[in-house]
């Protein structure tokens, strides 16, 4: 059964590998962290990347370049007053995010006021309870909490909090997996039933939350060379990972 196979090379791999994986191998952690170093403002940097995630979708590129061209491009033009004035500016010169960009700025419209209101402190007191961030999130953009951007920006938040903070905190199980295309078509290998509902149930079986269990999937599903070369650098079980792609 290839349920069974999937299960049991997760298990196999397990939480740390997750971990590996996001920090040396995942190109949209790197491209945080080049952001981070250039911007030298910790609160505007994760402001930065939760604006990021809620307009992360409907790409005109993968997500990698998507992430590293957020990155080089808000280095070089830090935000110094609004983040959807910034946006307003970056959207007609990004190669990667072209469709849908009026709603993409009303969706950082809802989102501003709510940025603004938080302070560093607030941002660490989230990463300390991020289902609290993820409730609140939810509310203020007027989304289902298992929503895509929702979940993901959870995710993008957890990768620049770790940055930031320096601290390591797993996502909780009841965080969902983000359904992207890439997601979507790797579940369809395995079942006709709800992603969200097949992914929680595996997350729960083998001991990784839904969302480390995204950051294992994720980037080798891209079939990107520098992701297999850094899988194969950093991680010890890069075979077993691998395996999971032609299950």
């Amino acid at each position: 059964m290839k349920v069974e196979a999937l299960k049991s090379i997760l298990k196999e791999l397990g939480i740390e590998c997750a971990r590996t994986i996001e920090e040396k191998v995942d190109l949209q952690f790197s491209a945080l962290e080049n952001l981070q170093k250039n911007l030298n403002d910790d609160e505007l940097f994760l402001k930065l990347v939760i604006a990021n995630s809620i307009v992360s979708y409907q790409l005109s590129g993968k997500g990698e370049d998507w992430w590293w061209e957020f990155s080089n491009y808000f280095s070089r033009n830090p935000p110094t007053g609004s983040i959807v004035k910034a946006y307003s500016e970056f959207f007609p010169r990004s190669k990667t995010n072209k469709r849908l960009i009026q709603p993409k700025l009303n969706r950082l419209k809802k989102l501003e006021p709510f940025l603004n209101s938080l302070t560093i402190e607030d941002l660490r007191k989230y990463y300390e309870n991020i289902l609290r961030f993820r409730d609140h999130l939810a509310k203020v953009m007027n989304a289902n909490e298992d929503a895509k951007t929702i979940v993901f920006a959870v995710k993008m938040f957890g990768y620049g909090s770790r940055i930031v903070f320096g601290e390591f905190l797993p996502y909780p199980m009841e965080i969902d997996i983000p359904i992207d295309f890439r997601i979507e078509n790797y579940t369809k290998k395995f079942t006709d039933r709800n992603p969200i509902a097949f992914w929680k149930e595996v997350a729960k079986e083998v001991g990784i939350p839904p969302l480390h269990i995204d950051s294992i999937l994720w980037p080798v599903l891209g079939r990107n060379e520098e992701v297999i070369k850094r899988l194969q650098k950093y991680c010890k079980n890069w075979k077993a990972v691998l395996s999971l792609i032609s299950l």
